[in-house]
């Protein structure tokens, strides 16, 4: 059955207009100011809302391998919610274990994804380099995984070396793919967290003590450097700090391919929430960890300027008896939070309606420039014929509370 959508206002990165929609076998295929209801259609009166691109998150984590046990949303669920908020297709990441071809861990998390209700894909990430290394990512390309996570931090479990992040860079830019990176200093930042717990201070008002804005900086700011001289396309994940920005727009202004992501809970939240007692403050221990109100304001105007392409949610929720394993050192806490479900809502109240940033910015921060960086436009990214009919209708007139009692993400 096909589906017509009528009186809508359709919102892309570069256009609003009123038009109907006619959807056939997944696909767009007529945009135009009035088409009339034939015999087998389905019609929904769009009238007062918007009709917008699906969403999409470039960055979570569905059932990510934990020492507490795995990221509580499963495929299925965090799926489940993200189409609640309006995310139609979310990117996940392949970690091999080290010793493990990166094609075997892919072949395995895509059997993890198969109960998956939305549009997904992946990040493949290199957590060492070996002899096969190089090969493995002309095959994914071949496959179409054409983006690959690096690791600046955790550097005893996936991290890597800066020889070893060279030849990535290297590697990927012959094979034609882009390079996504966690900044942090990791060398320093497990030499801070340690000091920390030695002298007792174990609490999650250490969490952001022992990784601070300037180490974060500091990984941005090498990533930079080595993507350029390996002349390979880079796009930063979660950037928090306006430390960061200074030398990612620097390398933008001079001609780089740099790309660089927020979160919502790094524009909306600041560091205030590690001060208090456990159960209220290990919720928001995730890394980076969220900044300061100066940082916020920073990121809020690299949307604005197109400093920063995109927001993801590093969607990576668990319950609180997992947290609770570092309940007496923080250092155990498992880094995350969820968010999948509330990305657009939070940046239409919060960007669109405190006017930081217009409607056009908010499609092109949630969907357009994720499609168009990692290979999905114009499939995906844009409501237009022939387009996949990844199609959200937003209705601007209601008024809700995020809680634990109504949103759809396996979490509390």
């Amino acid at each position: 059955m096909d589906i017509l959508i009528k009186n809508g206002t359709i919102v892309n990165s570069d256009s609003t207009r009123k038009a109907d929609i006619l959807i056939s076998n997944d696909k767009i295929v007529e945009i135009s100011d009035k088409i009339d209801i034939t015999k087998n259609c389905k019609l929904i009166d769009a009238i007062g809302k918007y009709i917008i691109p699906g969403g999409i998150d470039p960055h979570v984590h569905m059932s990510l391998p934990n020492p507490t046990g795995n990221s509580s949303d499963s495929f299925y669920t965090g799926s489940k919610a993200a189409l609640y908020g309006g995310t139609t297709t979310i990117i996940d990441f392949v970690t091999p274990e080290r010793g493990e071809s990166m094609l075997t861990a892919l072949e395995k998390r895509k059997s993890e994804a198969k109960d998956t209700l939305s549009n997904y894909s992946f990040h493949v990430s290199p957590v060492e380099w070996t002899e096969n290394t190089n090969k493995e990512i002309e095959q994914c390309i071949k496959e179409g995984y054409t983006s690959f996570k690096v690791y600046l931090a955790y550097k005893n479990v996936v991290g890597l070396n800066d020889e070893e992040f060279k030849q990535v860079l290297s590697s990927v830019a012959k094979a034609g793919g882009i390079v996504t990176v966690h900044c942090e200093d990791g060398d320093k930042i497990d030499e801070l967290r340690d000091n920390f717990v030695n002298k007792g201070k174990v609490s999650p008002e250490f969490h952001p003590l022992s990784r601070p804005a300037e180490l974060e900086a500091i990984a941005v700011e090498k990533a930079i450097k080595f993507s350029d001289e390996a002349n390979c396309p880079l796009y930063i994940v979660h950037v928090s700090s306006a430390l960061s920005l200074t030398h990612i727009k620097d390398a933008q202004q001079k001609g780089q391919k740099v790309y660089a992501e927020t979160c919502p809970h790094y524009l909306l939240l600041d560091d205030s929430k590690y001060l208090g007692d456990f159960k209220n403050t290990a919720p928001y221990v995730l890394s980076p960890p969220i900044r300061k109100i100066e940082d916020q304001n920073a990121l809020w105007n690299s949307l604005a300027d197109k400093t920063i392409q995109t927001t993801g949610t590093d969607h990576c929720p668990f319950m609180m008896n997992q947290k609770e394993v570092g309940i007496n050192d923080f250092r155990k806490i498992p880094n995350g939070a969820g968010g999948v479900e509330h990305r657009l809502e939070l940046l239409f109240s919060f960007g669109i309606l405190k006017n930081r940033i217009n409607i056009n910015k908010w499609v092109e921060l949630t969907s357009t420039n994720s499609a168009k960086i990692f290979g999905l436009y114009p499939a995906k990214g844009i409501i237009a014929k022939g387009s996949d009919a990844d199609v959200v209708i937003w209705n601007p007139d209601i008024d809700r509370t995020i809680s634990v009692k109504n949103h759809h993400q396996n979490c509390d």
